[in-house]
This record gives C-alpha cells, sequence and structure tokens, in this order.
C-alpha cells in the first residue's frame, strides 16, 4: 500500500484531472472531495472521475463550488417537479455543508429512475448531490434519532471529517515495521470484545464492548490498563457489529477524551445507538449505571462513518479498512486490515455464521491477502454441533404447538437484533402456510430492531429483500402485535394460548424476567432458549435446571418454584458452530499462516486451537486478556 499525504492527493488531483475544471481538492474522513464550477461536466464524463478514483485508489466525492448551487427554495420545487408523486416523497432536507440535499421517500425505485438518471438530472438542474433515505416501513424512532442528530450536526459533522482526514493522509512519523495486538475483553471469555491493533503509527480499538452478563464491573468492561495510552493517541475504533458485548462501551471512549471517527456499516449505526441507549435505561433501572450518559452516545452517532461491504477505506496513514458480511446480525462484518506497504493482512471474524439462516447470507470467506485471522469460538468446544436449521425449526415449532395444544404459552427470551428476527420469520411461514395459528406478542426492544431492519432491505437475503420490496414485508404478519409495560399485564393474565417473544435474551433484564416471573409456576408454559445463555445469567441458570429462584415479583422476595417446560432449541444462534468454524477455517481463501482464538469459554477456545493446528497446520494462539501478541 503506498501512502499518499494530502498535499501528494491534491497534487496527482490538480496534474491529472482536466484543465480549469477543478476548484480545489480536499478530504474528509477516507473519502477525497473535488468542487468545482462545472459538475455537470463532470456527470456527463464520468470517465474522468473513474480514472482519478483508480490513479488515486481512493472513493472521490464531487461537489459543486457554494456560488454555483440553486437556492433550496428553487432546488426543492425543481426535485418535487422531477420525481413522480408514486414515490411519496416524504422529506427533502439541503445540508449546505456538504452540498448535498437528502430526499427521504416510500419508493426509493421511482426516485432513482433507470439507471440514476433521474439523480443525474436533479444534480445537474440543481448543483446538489441527492442522498436517498428510505422511509423505514415500520416506524423507527431511533433512525429519525439518527437522522435528526446528523442533520443537525452538519457543520459540525463536516469538521470532524476533515479532520479525519487530514490525519489519515498525513506524513508519517515512523516506519511501520511491527505489529501487535492486545486483547483488552474477550479472550477466553464471552463478552467485552475489545482489541488494540498497534503499529508505531497507529492505535486502533476492533470493537470495545460490554460483558452484560458480569457482576462486577471489573470483568465488566474492556481492561485499559495495560495499553497505557491516552484516549486522545486512539485513531479510530472499528465495530464488527452492534451487540452491546462488541460496542457498548464506546461511549466511554468519548466521555474521556476520544474524538476519532467510528467505521462501521450503516445499520450496524443504528442498531448500535438502539442498544446502547437501552443498555442506559435498564442500568439505571437495574442499579448498574454504565459511566456514561446519552450525550456520548450522540457524540458517537455524530463521529460514526459507515462504510459499505466491500468499500476500501483507509483509516490512518498504514491501515487501509475493508469489511465484509459476517452473517451474524444485520450489517454485521468480517473485518478485514491491510496493514503497512503489504506489510500484514489480518482479518477479524467478529461473531460469525457460516451457515444457512432465514435472514442473512452466510459469512464471505475470499479475501485478498490473509496471514493473520482473529476467529471467535462461542461454539468451538469438541461437542458444539447444532442441529440442521431445518430440523432446529420443526423442533421450534413442535414446542410451540404442544404447548398451545395444552393451552400454555410459550415464552421465547431473545436478543433484540438478530435472532428475533429469525424466530419471527419462522413464526410468520408458519402461519401464512397454515401450520399454525396464533398471536405472537413482541416485547422489548425487538419491534424497534425489526423496524431498522426492513430499513435496509439490500441486507437481509435476497427474498426477504424481494418480499419487502413488492409490499409483502414478512414482519408486518397478522399475527404479530407489539407489546409494552401497559399492556404486558394483559397477555400475562389472559387465557389464551400465545408466543410470546421478549428481551433479553439472556434474561439479564428486561420484559424477559418479568414474563418469567408469572409463567414459571405454570406447568402449562414453556421457556424457549434459542440462543447463547453466559455463564452467570439468569438464563443459564434455567436452562441448566433450577428448581428455585428468589424473585421479586409484586414489590416483595419470594421464592419462585420453576415449573413450567425448559426447552433449549439449538440452531437458531447467529454463531457458527464447531462444524461451520472448521468449514470457514477451511475455505478462508487465502488461507493464514496464524489464526488467534477469541470470544469462547477458555476450554472451547483451547480445544478449537488444537484442532486448527492439527487439521490445518495453523498457528494457533489463545491468549489472555491483556496478552500481546506480536503479528510482525
Amino acid at each position: 500500500m503506498s501512502l499518499l499525504e494530502f498535499k501528494d492527493i491534491k497534487k496527482l488531483i490538480e496534474g491529472n484531472a482536466p484543465k480549469g475544471k477543478v476548484s480545489s481538492v480536499d478530504v474528509e474522513g477516507p473519502k477525497v472531495v473535488i468542487y468545482t464550477e462545472d459538475l455537470p461536466f463532470f456527470i456527463e464524463n464520468n470517465s474522468e472521475v473513474r480514472n482519478l478514483a483508480t490513479l488515486l485508489k481512493k472513493r472521490i466525492l464531487l461537489r459543486s463550488t457554494a456560488d454555483k448551487l440553486l437556492p433550496p427554495e428553487e432546488a426543492r420545487d425543481v426535485i418535487r417537479s422531477m420525481i413522480s408523486e408514486e414515490a411519496n416523497i416524504i422529506g427533502i432536507e439541503f445540508n449546505e455543508s456538504s452540498r448535498e440535499v437528502y430526499i427521504e421517500a416510500e419508493k426509493l425505485g421511482l426516485v432513482i429512475g433507470k439507471r440514476g438518471y433521474i439523480l443525474d438530472e436533479i444534480t445537474k438542474n440543481t448543483r446538489w448531490v441527492p442522498k436517498l433515505l428510505r422511509k423505514p416501513p415500520i416506524e423507527s424512532e431511533v433512525i429519525r434519532s439518527v437522522r435528526k442528530t446528523i442533520f443537525e450536526s452538519n457543520e459540525e459533522r463536516h469538521k470532524i471529517l476533515r479532520s479525519v482526514g487530514r490525519k489519515i493522509y498525513r506524513k508519517p512519523d515512523a516506519t511501520c515495521d511491527w505489529i501487535r495486538l492486545t486483547p483488552l475483553g474477550g479472550a477466553r471469555e464471552v463478552g467485552r470484545s475489545c482489541f488494540l491493533l498497534q503499529t508505531p503509527e497507529s492505535n486502533v480499538l476492533i470493537d470495545c464492548g460490554i460483558n452484560v452478563a458480569a457482576q462486577e464491573n471489573v470483568d465488566r468492561f474492556p481492561d485499559f490498563r495495560a495499553s497505557k495510552m491516552a484516549m486522545e493517541k486512539l485513531d479510530a475504533v472499528i465495530v464488527s457489529h452492534a451487540h452491546l458485548d462488541h460496542c457498548g462501551f464506546i461511549p466511554y471512549l468519548y466521555k474521556y477524551g476520544y474524538n476519532g471517527p467510528v467505521y462501521c456499516t450503516e445499520p450496524t449505526r443504528d442498531l448500535m445507538t438502539l442498544l446502547q441507549l437501552d443498555a442506559i435505561d435498564v442500568g439505571e433501572r437495574e442499579s448498574k449505571e454504565l459511566p456514561f450518559s446519552s450525550k456520548e452516545i450522540r457524540k458517537v452517532v455524530r463521529h460514526t462513518i459507515t462504510v459499505d461491504y466491500e468499500e476500501v477505506a483507509d483509516i490512518t496513514p498504514d491501515m487501509r479498512l475493508t469489511l465484509y458480511n459476517a452473517g451474524h446480525i444485520l450489517g454485521s462484518s468480517v473485518v478485514h486490515l491491510h496493514v503497512g506497504e503489504g506489510l500484514h493482512n489480518l482479518v477479524y471474524t467478529g461473531d460469525l455464521k457460516f451457515g444457512d439462516t432465514m435472514l442473512l447470507e452466510a459469512a464471505n470467506f475470499e479475501f485478498p491477502r490473509v496471514e493473520t485471522m482473529v476467529l471467535e469460538s462461542t461454539y468451538g468446544g469438541r461437542y458444539d454441533i447444532q442441529p440442521k436449521r431445518r430440523d432446529a425449526e420443526n423442533e421450534f415449532l413442535k414446542v410451540v404447538r404442544d404447548t398451545v395444544a395444552r393451552g400454555g404459552k410459550v415464552l421465547i427470551p431473545v436478543f433484540a437484533v438478530g435472532r428475533s428476527q429469525e424466530v419471527m420469520l419462522v413464526l410468520e411461514k408458519a402461519c401464512r402456510t397454515g401450520g399454525l395459528d396464533v398471536p405472537v406478542y413482541i416485547d422489548g426492544m425487538i419491534w424497534e430492531a425489526t423496524a431498522i431492519h426492513t430499513s435496509y432491505p439490500e441486507y437481509l437475503k435476497k427474498h426477504i429483500k424481494h418480499r419487502i420490496f413488492n409490499g409483502h414485508n414478512p414482519f408486518l404478519a397478522e399475527n404479530f402485535e407489539r407489546v409494552n409495560s401497559k399492556t404486558r399485564m394483559d397477555v400475562i393474565n389472559s387465557d389464551q394460548p400465545c408466543v410470546i417473544l421478549a428481551t433479553s435474551g439472556m434474561m439479564t433484564g428486561g420484559p424477559s424476567v418479568e414474563y418469567f416471573k408469572h409463567l414459571a409456576e405454570d406447568s402449562r408454559n414453556t421457556i424457549a432458549f434459542v440462543g447463547y445463555q453466559a455463564e452467570g445469567s439468569l438464563g443459564r441458570r434455567i436452562q441448566n435446571g433450577v428448581q428455585e429462584l428468589p424473585m421479586e415479583r409484586n414489590g416483595r422476595t419470594i421464592n419462585l418454584k420453576v415449573n413450567l417446560n425448559v426447552k433449549v432449541i439449538d440452531g437458531f444462534s447467529g454463531h457458527a458452530d464447531r462444524r461451520q468454524l472448521l468449514g470457514y477455517s477451511k475455505k478462508i481463501n487465502p488461507r493464514p499462516s496464524r489464526v488467534i482464538i477469541v470470544h469462547g469459554e477458555e476450554k472451547k477456545g483451547l480445544n478449537l486451537g488444537m484442532t486448527l493446528q492439527d487439521m490445518f497446520h495453523f498457528e494457533a494462539t489463545i491468549p489472555r486478556n491483556l496478552e500481546t501478541i506480536r503479528l510482525v
């Protein structure tokens, strides 16, 4: 990777662009911005921009100089006259800092037109660059809040992006001749994933989560002591996906001095915001308060730079980032980092799914280069073989039908993101095809998370995306009914059999615990676990067969007898099981020479590491937290 400083970028553009067509050059984050007085020229001659992008190996944004922009009121009328009323435009807002116009509509296809013709015409006629926003088919407070935060901080974000860009394309102070990786959390454990990747020039965090099941703060948060690094020396944070054990501690960084970028996919940004805000609420209710507030979460949103799958982005002078689909939850990413001038390539899988699901495609396994793979091991133990997906679905539906037949209720504690939507799709299909007719109550953050899923159908499996685009949204099935704290007792006290999906998935708090308190003593009912239950969580204790629990109900502590049926349905997990982990390790191309095993209980990680070493001759390392590994 040849390093380009900002002055080099500017010089190359000015020397290779058509004469007189470039007014100025700037950088915003990893992207290069060209300002021009003649934006129509570049639209009609788009090969000119492609050639510059190829020369620089950077993504280029084109913008008009301010004096050529059509006044917003006039531009709004032009835009509305060019777009069919069937598109149902919700709003048109102008960002003067970026020279962009945000167009929110229900049917984006009608806004885009064939081959983007309408968008090009809007730019030519108004000089504003259109950015399209899909109106969520299910109304989402979080998406509205995120978009509002970004729009209201346009000027501030512009300054942030320029500052980040100048730091990326700066002259390095040192040659990249060593690389080291230090787990600050997530090694030989599940929870608080946080890995510090360092070179002589760069300090980058890959994930920064919390352990939601931990009882003590010392085990709950990443341990920054070993890094001995001031927050202002941190260059970037990369988020693989939105689960709290990978992103829950990021707002803390901004409270204590970090002002740099967070890189992730767009749906990860929105889901991350949802889960972080909820974590604050849960912490306050359960006297496990987090050391940050919603103020810091808004800072995270303002500093987030979203990256599409397979989009290459420089993030420091000696690191280049590419995200690929991980198949785990919406927007989840396998992180590929090219470090130094061809010195080393790292693949961090984050949480991985390398098998069939109803919601997402399997994880990507093809990369330009790989020398080291950092691999999760949640289900890496010798006997961690999950049943085939179809068998899991059939077993799940049998549990539901048997419980309904005896007049009981099925409680399914689920993570708001990922497992909820998988289970909803299984239930929707059974109800649609006539195999099941029962009300399905959705409680907790699930509805909001599902709204975010429907806003990014391009990240979902093709047939789900197709159904949403064609007005047959499976998440809006008639059997699904949203529940909140005011209507929860109506569901609990009803004599009608039903299915209840409720957060949290490990029963560390939230409505799933409230339902359990009222349903546990009735043997007609069932609790069905479809996701991982961490050590120390209430879900793990119930799963292990505890028969009596001290619980607070109606303001007093009781010894709750657990009489309901406890079922563990393997096969729904968003994690790869042992067979899939071995399959991924076999198929990854090119094959790495080293594998670092993380995100798993100690025995599982050690066993997986030995197996990978025996089968594929990887150099396997299973580090402890704070144990630094030199990669080069």
